[in-house]
């Protein structure tokens, strides 16, 4: 595996998601070396990517309700509960994209990359549907924002110009 290779980009600091996805990938890089049996990237196949985020959800910080727990669909528990810490859907979700792009900015091809498999984009629908049915919540895209319409604006005389607002109590005119 490559240590990632910044991006050319016009300004000489990278970006906050530059930087993140260069520490995705460091990551995901020291995963495969840590593997039993070590694993090149060449052979990184979908389920190794699955194995890497199942990983990853040991240092998640999302509650994450099973069916029997009584808070199950309540988006706010009123009391804690057992049920395990998890990774939220969006980070593994914003996370693959990152790799994704990495992977090909790294030299691989997009038809074999491991991040663009159809069992993680099935695993990251379920995780998104379980995680929304626990919390009663659902996912839903985020609506585009229209661009905002043109204000008329009224001509305003430059400030400190005579008529423009009263004068204050008490003042001589």
């Amino acid at each position: 595996m490559t240590v990632f290779k910044a991006s050319s980009s016009s300004s000489s600091t990278p970006s906050r998601y530059e930087n993140q996805k260069r520490r995705d990938w460091n990551t995901f890089g020291q995963y495969l070396k840590n593997h039993r049996p070590p694993l090149s990237l060449s052979r990184c196949s979908g389920a190794h990517v699955l194995e890497f985020l199942r990983y990853l959800d040991q240092f998640g910080k999302t509650k994450v309700h099973t069916p029997i727990c009584p808070f199950y669909g309540h988006p706010n528990p009123p009391a804690p509960c057992p049920c395990p810490l998890r990774q939220a859907w969006g980070s593994l979700d914003a996370l693959i994209g990152r790799l994704r792009a990495a992977f090909e900015e790294n030299g691989g091809k997009p038809e074999v990359n491991p991040f663009g498999a159809r069992a993680v984009r099935l695993y990251l629908r379920e995780v998104r549907d379980l995680q929304s049915k626990a919390r009663g919540i659902s996912y839903e895209k985020k609506k585009r924002k229209r661009p905002p319409q043109p204000q008329q604006l009224t001509p305003q005389p430059p400030p400190g110009m005579p008529g423009m607002l009263p004068p204050p109590p008490g003042a001589s005119i």
